[in-house]
Formats: C-alpha cells, structure tokens, sequence
C-alpha cells in the first residue's frame, strides 16, 4: 500500500514539475529569440560572431586597403530619361473587403495592395513615402530591383524607420524590364502581412517581337489572415478571344509556397522574377511552384471554346479564369516545374563558370523555434564579405525547418547546379530562390552594387526567427543602427 502511495505522489509531483521544467525551457528559448531579434544596438556593416567566422571564403583577395564610402552617399546617378514620380502614404485604415467583411489593415493610398507603380526601362522612379499614424515606422523594400544601397530601404541599414508624420523620398532608375513588387521593411513580417505591400511593373523599351494581346497582373498576399488577389476574396476574370495571348504576372506576396495548375491550354514560363528564359518550352499539366516574394511570368494562348482556369490549392477561393466557353477537364497527377533543364542555352553562353573569388556556404535550418543560418541566427551570423568586382559563389543547402525562398537585396544572382547537377537549359537569373528540404544550390552572383545588402529567408516569419544575414561591401559603411534603441527593426 505505501509503494502505491510513493508511485502517486512521484506521478502528482512528478507530472507538474515536468512540466514547470518544459515551460521554464520554452520560455527561456523564447526570450532567447528575442533577444537575437532585438539586440539594444548592431551597426550591420561591422558585425562580427565572436567566436570568429564560420563561413569560408576562398579563392584570391586583395590586400590594399579599401577606402570607406557610406551607404547613404551611394545614390542613382544622372539620367535623360523621364522621370516617373509617385507618392505612397502609408496609415492604419479599416479596410471594407469586397465579400462585406472588415479587416485592420496598414495601407499604402488606402489600400491593399498598393497603387501598382507601372513605369518604362531607364525611367527616373521617384517616390515619396509618408508615414501618417504607423507607429513603428515604415520603409519601402523595392523587392528585385538593383537599387543605390540608400535606396533598398532597410530600417538600420540603409535609413531610419519613417516616423509618424514624417516622410522620406526614394530615387532609382528602372534599369531593367521586369515584375517585381515593394513592401516596408521594418518590422517585415508584421507589416508585409498587415498589407504594406504593392506591386511594380517595369515595362521594356520596346514590346517585342510577340507582344501578348492581355495583360493580367495577379498578386497574392495574405492580409491579417485573409487571402486576397488584387485585393479581392474571390477570383479574377478576365475576357478573352480564342487565339489572343494573354502574360499572367504571378507575385507571390504571402509567406508560404505557392503552387499553381494551369487547366484549358498548354502555357510557357517567359520569365522568373524579372529575368526571360531563353527558349521556353510550352507545358501542360504541370504545377508551378512560386515562393514567396517570387514572380513567374506565363504566356497563355487561349484556346477557342474552352475556358482557361489558373488555382492554387492553397489558395482555393481565389482562381483566376481567362476567356469563355465550358469549364476545362481538371487533370489529376500533375508533375512539378523544374527550371533545370527547361528551355534552351543561349548561343553566346558556353556555360563556362567564372572562377569564383569567393565561396560561401549557407546552411539552412532549424533548432527548436529558431531558423538559423550555419547554426546562428540573425545579427550572430557573420556577413558574406565581397569586393566590388569580384565573383562570389555561394552554396545554398536545405536541411530542414520547411521551404527557405533565400533571396538577396541588391542583385541577381544565376543558378548554376541543382543537387551537384548543372543546369542544362535556359540560363536562370533569380533575386528569389526558392529551396525545398534536402535541397542544394550552387550559385553566382556578380558583386557590381556596393552596398550593405541582406540576405535572407523571404518567408518573413522565418526571417523574424533568425534566417536573416548580409553580404557587405569592404568599405562600406552606415550610419544608421538596428536595435530596441533606434526602433530600426526590419526583420521582426
């Protein structure tokens, strides 16, 4: 009778104090994530782990000393060209959606999205943000575009939060034709998904050889826990004649990857964020899996008496239906799209790496609710050093914690190999790369925009929990500071 006592006392006591013990371990990892997300005060440009690097560089390094120039004083330089300007004011609104329902929302002009800003290659884009009432402050991230380092809009990198009734005017040329798309980057995975966000169109020169007759610009986000495309809770039509060609502009603005299925006609992928693909194959019955901040262009001939529906499971209330007729046949068992060996090599390009001056590598993962980059996460992370000119190859690995779409500011980069596999089509220029656990990428990026640039999961919750890096210029340097003393806090 006494043991049957001692084994219910151990269960009674034993059983709380297990859990005291779980609790006390979870609340100290998360005071632990805290603290990595809000250090009191990190100049980006200096940071350094204090255990030393653990990321190596290799290849050959010049040993002169590289003369400093701020990151503020790196602006866009003279143009001709016309100069295209806008003004975003960004203030707390409770947004009336289109199914009768009303969401808290942050908007840019009242909405969410945003305005789209549509302007022409080699325009001057000037832009004015004014802050009216977001307390934290805002900034506007121009996500793919090679900004001047003052302008990628980073909260204590690049410039301080915009305060409540104060504004800041960005400047830069439009230099290449592309999708691409803004969002504040303070505070980023709370503002992007309370609807600081919009869409940016930078139109070519000239229309091309094949000019589509439609053009259809489809961004998905996720407001406040509501999924909406251009706004709406419910799909897209567009109308259409059999034969017109229609160029669907898909931007991922949510935090979760995003696959497609394209029902009704056979398509092409013209473009991923921003950059054509040579050559491109026409596809049926293939799923499209755009991550998040990622864009795809596709090419779509309509056919005649058939609709063409455009779904994503994830995103079931929000199809997009191009033309008329009858209803498509849905296929089943649809196989996924690889950019490996889709379309053709270009003649020009004999697919002869550059030998890297750089090397580095990025191990994706997770420990506890943590993300982590080579076992860091955040400000402990060491920057990827580069020089201007040089080569920098970087090996991007998945080892779990979900899907990383690992995008870099400031450039594009071009993907060279899958899982040791070089690519055997189209050459693939990306700011977004998406990766899938188990995954391993080798790519290349030219380093021809000196700046202090970040470097992170493009999954902002991810992000906020640490997967966040930069790659700095030697020399550059920043006046500004992230931490809980200046407010600057661009991954929370």
């Amino acid at each position: 009778m006494s043991k049957l006592t001692s084994k219910k006392r151990v269960f009674f006591f034993g059983v709380p104090a297990l859990l005291i013990i779980v609790i006390g371990a979870l609340i100290a990892i998360y005071f632990w994530q805290i603290r990595l997300q809000k250090p009191v005060e990190i100049n980006m440009a200096q940071h350094q782990h204090a255990s030393g690097e653990i990321m190596t560089a290799a290849g050959h390094h010049h040993n002169h000393v590289q003369q400093s120039i701020a990151c503020e004083s790196i602006v866009a330089g003279e143009t001709t060209a016309p100069t295209r300007e806008f003004e975003l004011l960004a203030a707390s609104t409770s947004l009336q959606l289109d199914n009768g329902k009303r969401v808290e929302a942050w908007t840019f002009n009242g909405g969410s999205p945003g305005p789209v800003l549509r302007v022409k290659e080699g325009d001057r884009v000037v832009v004015k943000l004014r802050n009216l009432d977001i307390k934290d402050g805002v900034t506007i991230h121009w996500h793919g575009v090679n900004v001047p380092c003052s302008q990628d809009g980073v909260a204590g990198v690049t410039q301080n939060a915009v305060a409540p009734g104060e504004q800041f005017t960005y400047t830069f040329i439009a230099s290449e034709p592309g999708t691409y798309w803004y969002h504040s980057h303070q505070m980023s995975s709370i503002q992007a998904k309370m609807g600081l966000v919009g869409s940016l169109i930078v139109e070519p020169k000239s229309a091309g050889e094949m000019p589509a007759s439609i053009e259809v610009n489809a961004f998905y986000q996720d407001l406040n826990s509501t999924q909406l495309l251009n706004g709406t809770t419910g799909g897209l039509t567009v109308e259409g004649k059999a034969g017109e060609q229609v160029k669907l502009r898909l931007t991922n603005a949510g935090n979760e990857t995003l696959h497609f299925a394209i029902d009704g006609a056979p398509f092409k992928v013209i473009a991923m964020d921003g950059h054509d693909l040579h050559e491109p194959g026409s596809l049926e019955n293939t799923l499209i899996p755009v991550g998040s901040g990622q864009r795809y262009d596709i090419l779509i001939q309509l056919p005649k008496g058939t609709k063409v529906i455009v779904h994503s499971d994830s995103m079931k209330n929000l199809p997009i239906t191009l033309g008329s007729g009858v209803e498509p046949v849905r296929a089943e068992n649809k196989g996924m799209f690889s950019f490996t060996d889709y379309g053709t090599p270009l003649l020009e390009d004999h697919s002869a790496k550059p030998t890297p001056d750089r090397s580095y590598e990025l191990i994706l993962s997770q420990s506890m609710f943590i993300k982590t980059i080579n076992g860091h996460a955040f400000h402990e992370i060491p920057p990827m050093s580069v020089r201007e000119g040089e080569y920098v190859q970087i090996t991007i690995i998945n080892e779990g914690g979900g899907d990383h779409p690992f995008h870099i500011h400031g450039h594009s980069f071009r993907v060279w190999s899958k899982n040791g596999i070089p690519l055997t089509g189209s050459p693939v220029y990306l700011d977004t790369l998406l990766t899938t656990k188990g995954e391993r990428y080798e790519i290349l990026l030219k380093a021809d925009n000196p700046g202090l640039w970040m470097a992170h999961c493009h999954n902002l919750e991810h992000s906020s929990m640490g997967m966040s890096m930069m790659l700095n210029y030697e020399g550059v340097t920043t006046s500004y500071r992230v931490g809980k003393r200046s407010g600057n806090l661009p991954d929370l």
